[in-house]
């Protein structure tokens, strides 16, 4: 976990949020099938970046990636950096309102899942939960479906 200085947002917060929500059972870390580990030295999988709009971009433009229209977050991944824009983690979406905590796990979960190779969905029934990996900070309802705000990769658990 790595975060901009500077942004005027409390770093250790971040950590513990991004810790919480990959080891949380209905993440990534579903019913054991991974875990997620702070490391302090060595070299990690991936480093989950917390930075300003201008960072993010210079990042996720690495990988071929636009994130300045919207302020979005991506998986710069030809990098070893998940990009968290600090404006969308401060601001969180119209999608979600004010559910900044869970506007928060779902920013996590959605750009770790494509670190871990996921690409993007949509729901598929009118009144569905989400999947984690639709856009949900830019879009709910999409071709006359409206779908439910959903931060959980496995929201049953």
């Amino acid at each position: 976990v790595d975060v901009e200085q500077g942004l005027g947002l409390e770093g250790a917060l971040f950590a513990e949020a991004v810790q919480k929500t990959l080891n949380d059972k209905r993440s990534w870390a579903h019913g054991g099938a991974r875990t997620f580990e702070r490391i302090s030295s060595g070299k990690p999988d991936f480093v989950i970046t917390l930075a300003s709009p201008g960072t993010t971009a210079e990042w996720c433009a690495k990988s071929g990636l636009d994130t300045t229209e919207d302020n979005v977050s991506c998986d710069s991944a030809s990098t070893e950096r998940v990009m968290i824009n600090a404006y969308r983690w401060a601001q969180g979406s119209t999608t979600y309102g004010d559910k900044i905590h869970s506007y928060r796990q779902m920013l996590i979960n959605h750009e770790v899942g494509h670190r871990l190779g996921y690409g993007h969905v949509t729901c598929d029934k009118d009144g569905e939960l989400a999947p984690v990996m639709q856009q949900q900070t830019k879009f709910l309802d999409h071709d006359g479906i409206h779908c439910r705000a959903n931060p959980w990769v496995y929201p049953g658990s």
